[in-house]
């Protein structure tokens, strides 16, 4: 028994390539199953299972068939030619290659037509009972059945034959919410199988009917329309008249990092005097005695730039934020993705994710910045910003569970001693108002400059997605102000000697008190 079930996602794609529709596959493969199981007991030799089980399969599926009126003629479409159906043995023998394709170019169609066609020709109905079995007009039946034979015809004469070509993106989402990971995903996770993501990637440039999406996926029509109705459902796609759908988020491509790298000269004349600011700033900063980590000093250079600009960001920003809107769940976030190729992550840009102990303390926040050779670091959960809170505080661990987590995640070293140590930089809530007080005396002319060289490198960045996107476009240039900084500002320094490459396998993380 155990045999069979180990058999039943291959059992469902044989059921798959039998049927017209989600509903029709589950039906026969749970059909072919429970016969298998049933004859069992008649099985004498299980070396033979195999034969044995697709044997029964297709005794089954053709008494489904027939069952469901399969056995009658099959198609009289204008000039293609009619095709008997498996009415007998010899007629399935005869035919069955040309049966397949056909079978198969029906299910390319969208459920509007393919159900007309599979109810006129396979269960032999009328026009007018079919306009009483999906409570349509039986003048919309005709002109329908109509298209559907005109759409059939194309797909026929057409026999260039497509697969799904795998496109390949990380996607996320920006915003907040109140999401762990685990038993709260995060809503991304619903629309990252290889199928939605082809579908996303396909609607995203240009609209795409179901039929389309099914003919440049290489799968049926009806898994598109499954796919679909869960994209609109988490907000991904829109549906548009005459049965389209739409992306409704922002891809980033080689198309993006190409505009970056050609304009990249907007930047060449500030980055010499953004850079000396930024220095001056660090050798202040050093002052606060503030927890560094034990961090040295050329690696937080790239993490006080990016707290500079994040606090002159509502100041010199030429993009105000947009705020995000409110989504299903009730969260305000938007979905962003990277094509990836044949690279693991995004090559170039910033990544920030962003995390609070809201949950219980509402003390500290912790950043993790991902840019320009550091590795990634995950953000810290409730449990474990507490931890860290307690350790820099001086309290007793009482979490040991915790405080375990911590250390297998590397956010916590334990030392010979024993000691507990923080490996991420931290401010107080007066460190930090002072920092903000640094930055506003020693970076507020080079940002001046820098504002601007971003706002005429945002102008033609808008322009590199699609014209639905223009809201979405004119916010992602919000986050360019430090973007920027991140790939362009960073790379430029390090070509001209200005700054060093961060060492191998360091983060750029930091813990924020803001209460």
């Amino acid at each position: 028994m155990d045999k069979i079930a180990d058999y039943a996602e291959r059992v469902y794609a044989f059921a798959v390539g039998h049927t017209f529709s989600q509903d029709e596959a589950d039906e026969l493969s749970q059909e072919i199953l429970f016969t298998a199981v049933r004859e069992w007991p008649k099985l004498r030799d299980e070396t033979r299972f195999e034969p044995w089980l697709w044997g029964i399969a297709g005794n089954v599926a053709k008494a489904y068939r027939r069952k469901r009126g399969k056995q009658r003629a099959m198609f009289s479409f204008d000039s293609l030619e009619n095709v008997p159906g498996p009415a007998d043995e010899t007629a399935e023998a005869e035919n069955r290659e040309q049966y397949s394709i056909l079978r198969e170019k029906i299910a390319m169609l969208s459920a509007a037509y393919r159900d007309i066609l599979i109810l006129y020709y396979y269960d032999g109905l009328s026009t007018k009972q079919i306009a009483r079995k999906l409570g349509i007009p039986e003048g919309t039946v005709t002109w329908r059945l109509a298209e559907a034979r005109s759409r059939l015809k194309k797909e026929c004469e057409n026999m260039t034959e497509t697969a799904l070509r795998p496109v390949a993106m990380t996607i996320r989402i920006s915003g907040d919410g109140d999401y762990n990971g685990t038993t709260i995903p995060f809503p991304y996770v619903y629309i990252n199988d290889a199928l939605s993501q082809n579908i996303l990637y396909y609607c995203y440039d240009r609209p795409k009917t179901a039929e389309e999406l099914a003919h440049l996926c290489g799968v049926p029509a009806f898994y598109i329309e499954e796919r679909l109705a869960n994209l609109v459902s988490r907000e991904a796609v829109s549906a548009l008249p005459k049965g389209r759908y739409r992306t409704e988020f922002l891809i980033y491509s080689d198309k993006t990092d190409e505009y970056m790298e050609k304009n990249r000269r907007l930047f060449e004349p500030v980055t010499a005097g953004f850079i000396a600011a930024l220095n001056g700033l660090a050798e202040e900063t050093a002052k606060l005695g503030h927890y560094t980590a034990g961090k040295p000093a050329d690696e937080l250079l790239y993490l006080y730039g990016m707290l500079a600009l994040e606090h002159l960001s509502d100041r010199y920003n030429p993009v105000a934020f947009t705020g995000y809107p409110v989504r299903y769940d009730g969260g305000r976030w938007s979905y962003h993705a990277h094509l990836l190729g044949d690279r693991k992550h995004p090559a170039r840009g910033l990544g920030r994710e962003c995390s609070m102990n809201l949950g219980s303390r509402g003390h500290y926040s912790h950043i993790a910045y991902h840019f320009g050779g550091f590795t990634y670091r995950g953000m810290m959960y409730d449990n474990e910003i507490n931890i860290c809170e307690d350790i820099l505080t001086g309290k007793e661990i009482t979490d040991k569970a915790s405080a375990a987590a911590a250390i297998e995640k590397g956010y916590v070293e334990r030392k010979e001693d024993g000691e507990l140590v923080v490996t991420t930089p931290a401010f107080t809530l007066g460190q930090k108002k002072a920092f903000n007080s640094l930055v506003d005396s020693w970076m507020t002319s080079a940002v001046a400059l820098y504002a601007k060289a971003v706002d005429t490198y945002a102008a033609g960045y808008k322009k590199q997605f699609p014209a639905h996107l223009e809201r979405e476009a004119g916010g992602a240039c919000h986050y360019l102000f430090l973007s920027l900084y991140a790939t362009l500002v960073c790379d430029t320094a390090r070509e001209k000697g200005l700054l060093k490459p961060p060492p191998e396998n360091s983060f750029c993380d930091v813990l924020l008190q803001f209460k």
